[in-house]
């Protein structure tokens, strides 16, 4: 299984999926103009890496801004996590927030009451 990367843009985040360190990172602004299309190849890399059998997950995500849509797809991608923990699988995800922050520190406040794997809310001063 190969390393999955999407370089970031004035629109979309940096993406980095590892499969040998066991890593996801998801950091920038996140509004594209197709959010399912954006996220898919991330959501099937998930997949395929989760029927590897790995033992574990680290999920950091650092946004300055996700609009609705790409809330969603997220979320899609946590539902998927979510599955891996109930399999047994070491699953954490770590949402990290400015300090000054508000509203990624909600966002990911709702997120972390949806999911049943860990999300720790990691504030970066």
């Amino acid at each position: 299984m190969n390393t999955f990367t999407i370089e970031a843009t004035n629109k979309t985040p940096f993406i980095c999926a590892d499969p040998i360190k066991g890593t996801i990172d998801i950091t920038g602004r996140s509004i594209p103009a197709n959010p399912i299309e954006f996220y898919r190849p991330l959501m099937d890399w998930v997949d395929e890496y989760d029927g590897q059998n790995p033992n574990r997950v680290q999920v950091n995500i650092q946004v300055d801004f996700i609009n609705t849509s790409s809330s969603k797809c997220l979320m899609a991608i946590f539902k998927r996590l979510d599955l891996m923990s109930k399999k047994g699988k070491d699953v954490a995800i770590n949402w990290y927030y400015n300090e000054d922050d508000e509203e990624i520190f909600t966002v990911g406040s709702d997120y972390k009451g949806l999911v049943s794997c860990p999300l720790n809310l990691v504030e970066v001063i």
